[in-house]
């Protein structure tokens, strides 16, 4: 049981902060009644709105001098932890890689989010098999000679 779980736990974490994350951008960021709200007071709720966009507005990537890439902080995170992923192999960094991917791909980071969710996805995959190679299921293991029928 104690395998399973630590098996199953990071998934279903990933699962929560992709819930989290969606009930954020579609609850606070994209909420027409929010937006309202924050044109007429102030309140914990515009707050968190406020500093949610400003997340995924603020730190262009500057390409040359007429091209720059609008990549936001969510997008650095999650290209930092993918780095870190691909780098120190434990499941926790992988983890965080996919972790942070999923968020930035909700609040509008896509090209880095999809790379950091990538690489973290497929680096846990990875780590939790304990380096097994895949099952060769054309072959019996063995370098036997068959007659065809």
């Amino acid at each position: 049981m104690k395998r399973i779980l630590r098996l199953t736990l990071p998934w279903l974490s990933l699962i929560i902060i992709g819930v989290i994350a969606y009930a954020l951008r579609y609850g606070l960021v994209e909420s027409p009644d929010v937006a309202h709200l924050c044109d007429t007071m102030k309140s914990l709720e515009c707050t968190a709105r406020h500093a949610t966009v400003m997340g995924f507005i603020l730190a262009p990537l500057r390409m040359s001098a007429t091209y720059s890439y609008q990549m936001g902080i969510y997008g650095w995170a999650a290209l930092a932890a993918a780095v870190l992923a691909l780098s120190w192999k434990k499941p926790f960094a992988a983890w965080l890689a996919a972790a942070t991917g999923l968020v930035a791909v909700i609040l509008y980071c896509f090209a880095p989010g999809a790379f950091a969710l990538l690489v973290g996805c497929l680096r846990l995959v990875r780590l939790q098999s304990n380096g097994a190679a895949p099952l060769d299921h054309h072959r019996t293991g063995g370098r036997e000679i068959h007659a065809k029928p």
